[in-house]
């Protein structure tokens, strides 16, 4: 008798758990159209829930390609300090990170052969003035026939050897900033001075006061912001959607809330393993927290249509599908599946909202009905 009484009890107990395992799954079985399932509010209810109501619109939505990247420097910004004909550093008190003006002094380098150069100039300088005084010379006795023709040629051959001396003196005097017109007997320097050749800011010093400076030296790297770019990585699916010209914004890392606008100058055309490619934006504005090397996040919007679309507040989730509630008397609301497209700020591009038109949507308070349909299911 008790195995009978035993044996009943587990068959009821299946069956009750069997019903109610069908009952709850008919409460959400979904149809073609959209979720059967609907929740019914009381008065008491309604006071508690603040509920708004209102129709699907259409309106451009935008789709968002997220980049980033970080801040670089195109080789015509980034310049390179040298002294060609080397020398012992003297004077410098750069940093990286200070700002100088075109034409400023950076360094000042001394070193012996700047004398001799100096010294062979002027020397030339004076051999060419005796070399052009001799040719007149030989010009007007060659008129009366008192000096021959080799003695004329070998007085042009020699002004000319001369022109030649003081004008590569004059060259190399120009490469290590000394003006010759300036350089004479009485001002010969042992020192010269580094100056910079653009406007811009030291990233980099690389000497210290005393050090010789070989010619293949780099003294200081200079960085001229005001044409620095920002290069994007760019996977190859989302290439096809850019174009030169293309606006978007971008922020630091640190500074997510400022805003900067790009323009879009370059982009590549090789596809490396990753996948990607480079492109390069031109900052609208230079701000001084741009630096090189800083890392920036890129929103670009590149396609625009008109769809329709809901606030975001009106969309909730549920078993990974989105939904929205409808009203459709005073104190009930369906639940309906939909398709959701583009996110763009506080609206949600619904691609099935054919079905929603001249429809009650609830906009405002559709998660407390959720979790009410939700109480509803567990009971």
């Amino acid at each position: 008798m008790k195995i009978k009484n035993l044996f009943f009890l587990l068959f009821s107990l299946q069956f009750s758990i069997s019903c109610n395992k069908i009952a709850k799954e008919d409460k959400i079985k979904l149809t073609d159209d959209e979720v059967t399932e609907s929740v019914s509010l009381n008065t008491k209810q309604l006071s508690q829930i603040e509920l708004t109501t209102g129709l699907i619109e259409q309106g451009n939505v935008s789709e968002i390609v997220k980049l980033n990247g970080k801040i670089d420097v195109p080789p015509q910004n980034l310049i390179s300090i040298s002294m060609p004909l080397g020398g012992f550093l003297k004077t410098s008190k750069l940093l990286p990170g200070m700002h100088v003006r075109k034409g400023e002094v950076l360094a000042i380098l001394e070193d012996q052969q700047y004398i001799q150069l100096q010294q062979d100039y002027l020397i030339a300088k004076m051999k060419l003035k005796y070399a052009e005084l001799e040719l007149t010379r030989q010009q007007e006795l060659n008129l009366s026939k008192a000096s021959s023709d080799k003695n004329l040629q070998l007085a042009e051959s020699e002004t000319q050897n001369n022109k030649i001396l003081m004008n590569a003196l004059s060259e190399k005097l120009k490469l290590i900033g000394l003006n010759p017109l300036n350089v004479s007997e009485s001002n010969i320097s042992k020192t010269v001075n580094i100056k910079a050749p653009i406007n811009g800011f030291i990233s980099k010093v690389n000497v210290n006061i005393g050090k010789y400076i070989a010619p293949t030296d780099v003294m200081f790297e200079l960085i001229d912001p005001s044409d620095i770019h920002l290069a994007l990585k760019v996977f190859e699916k989302d290439i096809p959607k850019l174009y030169i010209g293309q606006k978007l914004l971008a922020a630091t890392n640190s500074k997510p809330d400022i805003k900067h606008e790009c323009e879009i100058l370059l982009i590549g055309m090789d596809i490396n393993a990753e996948h990607n490619t480079e492109v390069h934006c031109h900052f609208e504005k230079y701000d001084k927290i741009l630096i090189p090397g800083t890392y920036m996040n890129a929103e670009i919007k590149v396609k625009t249509s008109k769809n329709y679309i809901l606030p975001e507040d009106a969309v909730v989730s549920y078993e990974n599908k989105q939904y929205v509630f409808i009203k459709n008397n005073k104190n009930n609301y369906d639940f309906i599946e939909v398709e959701t497209g583009i996110v763009e700020g506080d609206k949600v591009e619904i691609i099935n909202g054919n079905k929603l038109v001249n429809k009650q949507i609830v906009i405002k308070g559709a998660y407390s009905l959720l979790m009410s349909l939700k109480n509803k299911s567990e009971e």
